[in-house]
């Protein structure tokens, strides 16, 4: 098919004027079927089946019918009647996995997408192999949206719901009360408009709830975003303006992207943005944090597939950029559409190209320090359902918002659904010295599992402070390290907690190491012979008492071992010399019994750290050398 008529499918956005042919019910229906009147076109399809007129092709109709009107449950019935017919073209098993996903059959459509991809090599990466663990892990999955009740939805379509300045505003298909609009026969309902409600619970808006001002028209029009100063609305409109309607070589009218200026509370001045065209649709404007940049979605030539997201640099003195493509992390071969940016600038948009449940799929998008796109994340239950689920917008706060979807249960044909969300949750607080109440700075701080896995890892800052994500409804672990202080394991639980909580603090003092250098407490250096590693006898009478001490007298001792040099030779030679008795005196002791695990650490400063002032400028006699030819203990009393 045409890309471009699979762009807005869900939402029937494309025009044409629709003629009767009467020439056949095969004609007529082909005719309803090639100028987009799909619900007419399916009547007649029935009417086909019915009388068992090639049956094989228009059961190929029926699954593509349906599969516009955005009803796989129909589609599939058809589609499988098609695959069994022998010589069946390889692009409808296609057809009919993506229908049996829509169903929630997804068992079957993995058989069926399998098949395809053996078969044919023109589309194997456009729909995606179910990840054996997906549904499972969207299924177990905490639940971190609630939905809430919404009365402002009509039989027909509802979608777009976007909220400002304590208004809602969102597109619909509703027309009582007034004369009938023309219909559009994609689906044979009126035309969309804008609509303004205070509410979404309120249950009696009708058309005067319609959008004061110039952006409604005689086609479809919206949905909308706002600039953050209320002056500007951006909104889709099929091309119409001045009362011209445009059209393309195919004499069908696509979406395009208009501007209106807020003028005494009415929207007026509508204006076309530059980047749009006749030849190809551009819809669903949304606008970034600060406004700079203006997203939406188009099937123009060069992109990834049938439609994609797309972005716009809004400059000074009204100046607008070339469309750039926001990359193959979020469009795929298949239909990426209404893009939506929250308050940190987190991208948002439905696609029905990424691993999903269905049709339609809402995602996010996650990025790098740079705010470069590196994944998509699908939002899961109860946001995306197996059938079309898209228009997601969420307030300033990042707790509220709305969706729209033609899931089942639905009043009509597309409705909007309303959500709180949890927040997110961390555990943040400052760390001190225990002593001194000094923040410290760079200490590691680890999440842990109850059995001690690693999950996520924070350094605390120049004021102490950090912080951690965490899930609600769990036990945690913080291992606390820094040198020179007592490593410290806190216990956090983040069970029962209030919904509306969104920060846990966890503030903790570390307690200073007890240092002390045992020349004058219970263990005390022993000596080196001059240009020797080697312990001497009178250093392994210290050291088997050492030994003693740890194994029987303090088992639970940690220390540290530090060797130096005389000043005598250069200094990158005394540094190895006094290493290599580091590592003779550590020898030692484990080769006597003490484990490594209680030596913290055994280094050579060199000739760092003298004893005396026998330096490179003293003369020195070789018993005050001697003083400074050593190994010291350093006790560490955990």
């Amino acid at each position: 098919m045409n890309k471009k008529y699979h762009f807005f499918c869900h939402l029937a956005l494309l025009l044409s004027l629709v003629t009767f042919a009467q020439t056949g019910q095969q004609k007529k229906a082909d005719k309803l079927f090639k100028n987009f009147s799909y619900a007419k076109a399916a009547d007649v399809y029935h009417d086909l089946i019915e009388k068992n007129i090639d049956t094989t092709y228009t059961s190929k109709q029926l699954g593509d019918t349906y599969s516009f009107l955005r009803n796989p449950d129909s589609a599939v019935v058809y589609y499988k009647n098609a695959i069994s017919q022998k010589n069946i073209e390889p692009i409808y098993y296609f057809k009919y996995a993506k229908a049996l996903r829509g169903v929630e059959n997804y068992d079957e459509a993995q058989i069926w997408l399998k098949k395809y991809n053996e078969i044919s090599d023109s589309l194997k990466t456009e729909l995606p192999l179910n990840d054996a663990n997906f549904l499972e892990n969207i299924l177990s999955a905490k639940q971190v949206y609630f939905l809430n009740d919404v009365k402002v939805n009509s039989e027909f379509s509802d979608f777009g719901a976007y909220e400002y300045n304590g208004n809602i505003y969102f597109a619909s298909s509703r027309d009582k009360g007034v004369l009938t609009k023309k219909t559009y026969g994609w689906n044979n309902e009126p035309f969309l408009d804008v609509y303004v409600t205070e509410s979404i619970t309120d249950s009696t808006v009708n058309h005067k709830n319609k959008l004061k001002g110039k952006v409604n028209s005689v086609f479809h029009d919206g949905p909308l975003t706002i600039t953050n100063d209320g002056k500007t609305m951006y909104f889709s409109r099929n091309d119409f303006i001045k009362n011209k309607r445009g059209k393309d070589e195919l004499g069908s009218t696509n979406l395009k992207i208009y501007k209106a200026s807020l003028v005494d509370n009415e929207w007026t001045n509508v204006e076309e943005l530059p980047f749009n065209s006749s030849y190809f649709s551009n819809g669903h404007p949304a606008l970034n944090a600060d406004n700079t940049k203006l997203y939406f979605t188009s099937d123009r030539p060069g992109g990834f597939g049938g439609s994609d997201i797309y972005y716009v640099v809004l400059g000074e003195d009204e100046a607008i950029s070339e469309p750039v493509n926001a990359g193959n992390i979020i469009n795929t071969q298949q239909n990426e559409s209404f893009p939506f940016l929250n308050s940190e600038d987190i991208l948002y948009f439905s696609s029905d190209g990424h691993l999903g449940l269905g049709l339609l799929d809402i995602f996010e998008t996650k990025t790098d320090s740079n705010n470069n796109a590196i994944d998509v994340v699908n939002l899961g239950l109860p946001i995306n359902s197996s059938k079309d689920d898209f228009s997601y917008f969420i307030n300033s706060d990042n707790l509220t918002g709305y969706f729209a979807s033609n899931r089942n249960g639905g009043v009509g044909s597309d409705d909007i659904y309303a959500f709180n969300k949890l927040p997110e949750l961390i555990i943040a607080g400052t760390i001190v010295d225990t002593d001194t109440k000094e923040p410290i700075k760079d200490s590691k701080i680890v999440l842990v599992t109850p059995t001690g896995e690693e999950l996520a890892t924070a350094i605390s800052d120049e004021n102490g402070y950090y912080e951690i994500k965490v899930d609600r409804d769990n036990n945690y672990g913080l291992k606390l390290f820094k040198e020179g202080y007592i490593d410290l394991t806190s216990l956090i639980s983040t069970r029962n907690l209030d919904k509306t909580v969104s920060k846990i603090t966890e503030n903790i003092e570390l307690n200073p190491k007890v240092i002390e250098t045992i020349q004058d407490a219970e263990f005390f250096p022993i000596y080196f012979d001059y240009n020797k590693s080697n312990i001497r006898e009178d250093g392994s009478n210290e050291l088997d008492r050492i030994v003693n001490y740890m194994m029987n007298k303090y088992p639970e001792m940690v220390i540290k071992i530090a060797s130096y040099t005389d000043s005598r030779g250069s200094n990158k030679y005394n540094l190895k010399l006094s290493e290599d008795r580091a590592v003779s005196t550590f020898k030692y002791l484990v080769d006597h019994g003490v484990s490594p695990s209680r030596i913290l650490g055994y280094k050579g400063y060199g000739e760092d750290n003298l004893t005396n002032n026998c330096d490179d400028s003293t003369k020195c006699s070789e018993d005050e050398h001697q003083k400074n030819r050593r190994t010291e203990f350093v006790i560490i009393r955990n």
